[in-house]
């Protein structure tokens, strides 16, 4: 990846933050992406780098470290590694989502941090950025195994979290079991019924909405750029990586809005199914019987399975939303999508698209919407269950969902209007960055010593 950035300053402070943590590329590639957006921003208002406000925005104000040991059913000890990094809390709270997964280190927890502080930045609520997780993989444990990993968990995690200081949510292999588990442990260690985790089921002071809040945010956030655009959902085939929780919810809320999902994925490989898939269907495989996204092919006459994900963008389409994991979508990819006609791209999982990607599609004039803009609705009703569990109160469904459709708007207009502002209109992820940088450094210059 070219690290080079168009200002001596931005382009020294890369170069350190390499120095100082090799070894961590998906986090030289958030911030990467970020500084080079600033270029503009530091040009106009050169005291953000007297006053310290960039080199502390690349570093975390806290990174937690721990081990994690838990017993299997054959009572076999295992050890695991745990992380919460806790970011920015220039404008609230620590807030991100845990992921459980073989994959997370500290990069990654990095990174995805890095990344939460301007996502939350453009809901436009008071929260901060944070993240975390483990190397553990949840995937065919049983419910006891996952129950005392969770347990073991919180033995450590609860001394950097409750309402007003961090309040971790779900995340790859986090969903509402293991939620349920981790809140369940803070409970008995703290005595304290308080919303130190969203996420959390509907009986003890979950939200509405916030199972489909991703998903959904991520067609809201898409519907509102191609609208711009004089396109729409409607009649447009759509392609959806990804068979979780973000990838299920887009799938529904693209069907509604007129929309044709003909592809999902999960890490073994990926169906495509011509009538359009069938979501009934893909939450039963997925959600109830937690089984490989292949088993749809077996059911599904009109349905084809293919090893491997990366082919799925090969798939003609109008609309693709990446909704698996970091990287997912390189360069190859989105010059097939680009041949193929797609005229929209919508990230629904964090950093899903490649530099080189991001670049092709950019060039080739698709509209792109990045992730922390377009997939902020997951923690903007957690942010609402957050307040939910401040009042002691519950909104409806319709209530919070017409909540995040006004989250989703925002955020898009917020980006478009900060990258017309700094002469790139159309880069939402320039503008992205710079709408939501704008506001947390204010915020720290505001609050003294950054």
């Amino acid at each position: 990846m070219k690290m080079k950035i168009a200002n001596e300053y931005l382009n020294g402070l890369m170069e350190r933050v390499i120095a100082r943590d090799p070894g961590e590329p998906e986090f030289h590639q958030a911030v990467h992406e970020v500084l080079t957006s600033l270029v503009p921003v530091v040009n106009e208002r050169p005291e953000l780098i007297k006053k310290g406000v960039m080199d502390s925005l690349v570093e975390p104000e806290r990174f937690v470290s721990f081990r994690v040991p838990w017993e299997d059913d054959q009572g076999v000890v295992h050890v695991n590694r745990g992380y919460r990094v806790q970011f920015n809390s220039a404008i609230g709270p620590y807030k991100g989502g845990l992921r459980f997964h073989p994959s997370v280190n500290e990069s990654i927890v990095k990174f995805l941090g890095f990344e939460q502080t301007f996502k939350n930045c453009l809901t436009g609520l008071p929260i901060g950025g944070g993240k975390g997780g483990s190397d553990f993989n949840p995937r065919n444990k049983s419910d006891s195994e996952v129950m005392r990993f969770c347990q073991s968990f919180m033995n450590e995690m609860y001394k950097y979290i409750g309402p007003d200081m961090d309040v971790p949510a779900g995340d790859i292999g986090v969903g509402g079991r293991e939620i349920g588990y981790l809140f369940g442990q803070y409970k008995r260690i703290t005595t304290q019924f308080q919303g130190a985790l969203t996420g959390k089921g509907l009986s003890f002071g979950g939200s509405l909405v916030r199972k489909e809040a991703t998903g959904y945010g991520l067609c809201y956030f898409a519907d509102n750029m191609v609208k711009d655009a004089g396109r729409s959902f409607e009649g447009t085939t759509v392609l959806v990586s990804g068979s979780g929780n973000v990838a299920i919810y887009a799938c529904e809320k693209a069907t509604q809005l007129g929309g044709k999902v003909v592809a999902m994925s999960d890490s073994d490989g990926f169906v495509y199914d011509a009538d359009g898939i069938d979501l009934d269907l893909i939450k039963q495989i997925k959600e109830v019987e937690r089984k490989r996204i292949s088993e749809y092919a077996q059911r599904k006459p009109s349905a084809q399975y293919t090893e491997g994900c990366a082919k799925i963008w090969n798939i003609p389409c109008g609309i693709a939303l990446p909704c698996a994991t970091q990287n997912e979508l390189d360069e190859q990819a989105a010059k097939a999508l680009i041949a193929n006609g797609c005229f929209a791209v919508a990230e629904g999982a964090n950093m899903p698209c490649t530099p080189e990607a991001v670049e092709a599609l950019q060039a080739a004039g698709i509209l792109f919407a990045p992730a922390k803009a377009s997939n902020c609705g997951g923690v903007g009703v957690s942010a609402l269950e957050m307040t939910q569990n401040s009042i002691r109160l519950s909104w409806s469904f319709e209530e919070v969902d017409n909540r995040l459709r006004d989250i989703m708007s925002n955020a898009y207009h917020s980006a478009a209007e900060a990258a017309a502002r700094y002469g790139m209109a159309g880069n939402l992820a320039a503008g992205a960055n710079i709408a939501s940088f704008l506001k947390i450094s204010d915020a720290m210059l505001a609050q003294g010593l950054v």
